[in-house]
């Protein structure tokens, strides 16, 4: 992570950083504009490893797993971050802020914990990392495992799978690394105009079950309050 605040830096200087610090792997996140509408990942146009590709392949793959962007597809550019970097890089363009739809989507704390998680996994994946043990039960698919023998194996529902791990379908992999159990809470903050239904619905839970985490005896609300959602 090159910055943790809203910190403007040049072209140059985000690429002399991560050279400086040899970094494994440089992705740049975005959100697009002029009027399209969807995901779609970048790098360079020249020549490049065959590590930055197969990358590039994994974060598309990770990103597009979580989120119902229109997939816009896999593309090269001229970028001075794409080009500059010593390292395998990718610029990705998550959704479009000038287009109705896909700023709605962005104004979601789920829908941007998706994107992130995406990432996340897609830069594990192509870097080889595993979870680390300590924030619940984890597993590993094998070869012909299914959510629903994964879920019964753990005396859990589909559901509860998908949630745990955000899922939006029930595609899985060989070597995938599934939570199935959690000791950490989620939270949501809450933004001018939603609604309990509402949250209950980003998070795929109910009303009942966030009142009953939070000590709720209605559906009063108000913007800035921190509600636990798991």
């Amino acid at each position: 992570m090159s910055r943790t605040s809203d910190t403007t830096r040049s072209l140059a200087q985000r690429t002399n950083d991560a050279n400086s610090w040899g970094a494994d792997y440089f992705v740049s996140i975005h959100i697009n504009a002029g009027g399209g509408t969807g995901y779609e990942d970048y790098i360079y146009n020249g020549s490049v490893s065959n590590n930055t590709v197969t990358y590039r392949d994994r974060v598309h793959a990770e990103i597009m797993r979580q989120v119902d962007f229109r997939n816009r597809g896999k593309k090269r550019a001229n970028f001075h971050v794409l080009r500059e970097s010593n390292m395998p890089a990718v610029l990705t363009e998550n959704g479009f802020i000038d287009t109705v739809a896909d700023a709605n989507k962005l104004k979601s704390d789920a829908y941007l914990n998706r994107i992130a998680l995406g990432h996340a996994n897609g830069i594990a994946q192509a870097l080889g990392l595993r979870r680390k043990s300590g924030g619940g039960s984890t597993y590993t698919v094998q070869s012909g495992d299914t959510l629903w023998s994964i879920a019964q194996a753990h005396n859990m529902t589909v559901q509860q799978l998908k949630d745990l791990n955000e899922l939006t379908d029930d595609t899985i992999y060989p070597g995938q690394v599934l939570i199935v159990s959690s000791v950490g809470a989620v939270y949501h903050t809450v933004q001018s105009g939603e609604t309990l239904w509402g949250i209950a619905q980003q998070y795929n839970t109910t009303v009942s079950a966030i009142r009953s985490l939070n000590g709720l005896t209605g559906d009063i609300i108000r913007p800035g309050q921190r509600l636990r959602v798991r």
